[in-house]
């Protein structure tokens, strides 16, 4: 129970979203501003207590005008199926706050205007986090599905660049149709700089799933994969095909068709702790 309550302690609310509560202030729009928040606060709360129930580290969760932003000190080593419950349970919330809605505006709690806002706010927060855009929802349930087919590396530039991708279609429909909207452009303001910044930080989020596989634990193992290389091949090379969930035996085809398996965490023990992060796997055998 305790781990719960600890999840309100992390809430703070963005920037972004203090804009909005000092427009809601001066159009003395408070019981708007009210609805808008609670249904930002119930969705990030869906997320904070799916982690929490998987013991998952949370840093901060930040509220933002579209959702909110949770930061985890997990670096892709948990379960997949962990995850996609964890970014699921946020818009899964959206539908029994409508539910609910209809319900109160039926019993006469909820005026007309009131209600259609309210599940106005809530079908377009869900159906913005739902596009496959990093870091919203559905561009964490696009690198979720990349992870069952591809390596960690390679999942995460591909959907990057098909982040990437519907970030200009949005932004191409918006410069066509829908130039006025002065939040949108805030929005796409706000993915264009975390597009950015996590592509830039692309091989660094690299290291870290490294580091804890070589340091964390194993929850999120769930297959045993071999991986087939040759011993000129350098450490960092053969990490780029370590995939989530998966741990791995390195099998070595060595010069004069010898074989050598290694297991992955003698390839990381090198790597991180004796610092030959240039060696080849023959040179580590050797």
């Amino acid at each position: 129970m305790i781990k719960y309550r600890d999840v309100l302690t992390k809430i703070s609310v963005h920037p972004l979203f203090w804009v909005i509560i000092v427009i809601g202030i001066f159009t003395a729009r408070f019981k708007e501003l009210i609805l808008l928040f609670c249904i930002v606060l119930i969705h990030e709360l869906g997320h904070a207590l799916a982690a929490a129930h998987y013991n998952w580290r949370i840093k901060k969760i930040q509220l933002l005008p579209f959702g909110g932003v949770a930061e985890l000190e997990e670096h892709g080593n948990k379960s997949l199926k962990e995850e996609l419950v964890v970014v699921i349970a946020g818009p899964i919330q959206h539908v029994w706050m409508m539910l609910v809605g209809y319900i109160l505006f039926e019993a006469g709690w909820l005026n007309v205007d009131l209600y259609y806002f309210f599940m106005w706010n809530n079908i377009i927060i869900l159906a913005f986090n739902l596009l496959p855009i990093w870091p919203l929802d559905g561009g964490k349930v696009l690198f979720n599905i990349l992870s069952y087919r591809f390596p960690y590396l390679q999942a995460h530039e591909k959907m990057m660049k098909l982040s990437c991708v519907f970030f200009g279609v949005i932004l191409g429909w918006q410069l066509l149709w829908n130039s006025n909207n002065i939040m949108m452009w805030v929005l796409l303001m706000f993915l264009a700089v975390s597009l950015y910044q996590e592509w830039k930080q692309r091989r660094y989020a690299f290291m870290r799933f490294l580091l804890e596989r070589y340091y964390g634990n194993k929850r999120g193992i769930e297959k045993i994969a071999p991986i087939e290389v040759q011993s000129e091949d350098h450490l960092y090379k053969i990490f780029t095909k370590f995939r989530r969930g998966y741990k791995h035996s390195i099998i070595v085809h060595g010069k004069y068709k010898e074989h050598y398996t290694l297991d992955e965490n003698e390839l990381l023990y090198a790597y991180f702790t004796e610092k030959r992060t240039t060696s080849s796997v023959e040179e580590l055998i050797g």
